[in-house]
């Protein structure tokens, strides 16, 4: 079993540790695209908690409320997310 990639914080790298036993991936493909949803998931969550702490929405210089740019990144990261499992042909469900 191949370590985590530094990279990763502690969620990340259970994610990795999780993931390649349950799944045995092993091949130099499904360890690359491993290393993607892991890095979307760590980047996914950086988002949603930077988020809780400033809030759904923010002022623009027009003191108009707009989306928070972090609710991009989390969407775009959980989409990044799901692609790298679909490529390893796992659904969402079976990582949960």
């Amino acid at each position: 079993m191949k370590k985590a990639p530094k990279h990763l914080k502690t969620a990340a790298k259970r994610m990795w540790e999780r993931l390649q036993a349950d799944f045995c991936i092993d091949d130099s493909a499904g360890l690359c695209l491993l290393e993607a949803a892991c890095s979307a998931y760590q980047l996914r969550e950086d988002a949603r908690e930077l988020v809780r702490r400033e809030g759904l929405t923010v002022t623009d210089r027009f003191g108009q409320a707009r989306p928070h740019p972090g609710c991009a990144i989390e969407r775009d990261a959980r989409g990044q997310m799901i692609a790298a499992f679909r490529a390893l042909k796992l659904s969402p469900e079976e990582v949960d």
